[in-house]
């Protein structure tokens, strides 16, 4: 009879194999590459649709092809340890970081809040060392909050002294997308990066039925099929596919080092933000974006600590 698969595995450590640490990053690198058209997508959509449907609308939506893939694949379902791990992910990267980016681009420009969001590698590592058990160096976090205090001050520059409503929904967007990626990561350390963000979606499609019902009947008459379009990016990319690659390359290649290819997210946003919708990107945001990745990348290399269970 085999094994039934550990519920409390070891966090990867620094001795990965290199094959297992570049098969994380290349899957990494594609995860960032598919999230990082979400604020502009966001951005553009908000406009016509009302947040709360968007937010949580997207998830409801990828919950189908997420059931389908499980059916079609026979896949396992989840320990009980595993379904704690999926809760909180769900918690972070379901409901939590989709609503409260939805609300901060509302009032705040999707490069602004790519520039924000710099300090998502910073998140999940504090959630990887609180739940996944690494240990970075102390120079790591010194430079964590130099990080803090960075964007802080851009998002007080960009406010003219003030922080505005959409930048304290960002800082909560960045709590709890780093608390869904750690937990996601360590979940699919057993049960797969496609089954972890597969069950995680339909586990919460009962709860999200009913609110995203009433909130697609208030909506009135349909968008156009520009905005429908960018909406479907939301639910199918952003939420669905995206983590396929993503989780995946947490798991194999270890949390703090394959979130470090998080750190292009914020130039490719500020791209995408200025190519495919026009945005203004004032110079400033290039200035505060390069600093962002050059305070992380230094937390990085500061980060010589061994994972330790």
């Amino acid at each position: 009879m085999p094994a039934a698969p550990s519920a409390t595995p070891a966090p990867a450590t620094s001795g990965a194999p290199p094959s297992a640490l570049w098969a994380g990053y290349g899957y990494g690198l594609l995860g960032v590459a598919i999230f990082s058209l979400t604020l502009p997508m966001t951005r553009l959509v908000v406009a016509h649709m009302d947040p709360l449907l968007v937010g949580l609308g997207r998830a409801l939506l990828a919950a189908l092809p997420a059931a389908l893939w499980l059916i079609a694949t026979g896949s396992r379902k989840p320990t009980h340890a595993e379904w704690r791990g999926i809760a909180l992910s769900a918690c972070g990267i379901v409901v939590g970081w989709p609503l409260a980016s939805t609300l901060a681009m509302q009032s705040v420009p999707a490069a602004h809040g790519a520039v924000f969001n710099g300090l998502l590698p910073l998140s999940t590592a504090l959630f990887a060392a609180w739940r996944a058990g690494e240990r970075p160096a102390r120079g790591f976090w010194v430079w964590a909050v130099a990080g803090a205090v960075l964007v802080t001050g851009f998002a007080l520059a960009q406010g003219h002294g003030s922080l505005q409503t959409g930048d304290l929904w960002l800082a909560l967007a960045v709590v709890l997308g780093g608390l869904g990626y750690a937990e996601g990561a360590r979940v699919a350390r057993t049960l797969g990066g496609a089954r972890t963000i597969c069950w995680t979606l339909v586990a919460c499609a009962p709860v999200l039925a009913a609110p995203v019902s009433w909130l697609a009947a208030s909506q009135g008459e349909l968008p156009a099929p520009g905005v429908l379009a960018a909406f479907a990016y939301l639910a199918f990319f952003s939420m669905f596919l995206g983590f396929f690659a993503w989780f995946r390359g947490l798991a194999s290649g270890g949390i703090a080092r394959v979130g470090q290819v998080q750190l292009l997210q914020p130039f490719l946003s500020v791209v995408a933000a200025d190519a495919c919708f026009g945005e203004d990107v004032p110079p400033s945001t290039w200035f505060f974006a390069v600093a962002v990745v050059a305070v992380i990348t230094c937390g990085r290399r500061a980060a010589q600590g061994s994972s330790r269970p």
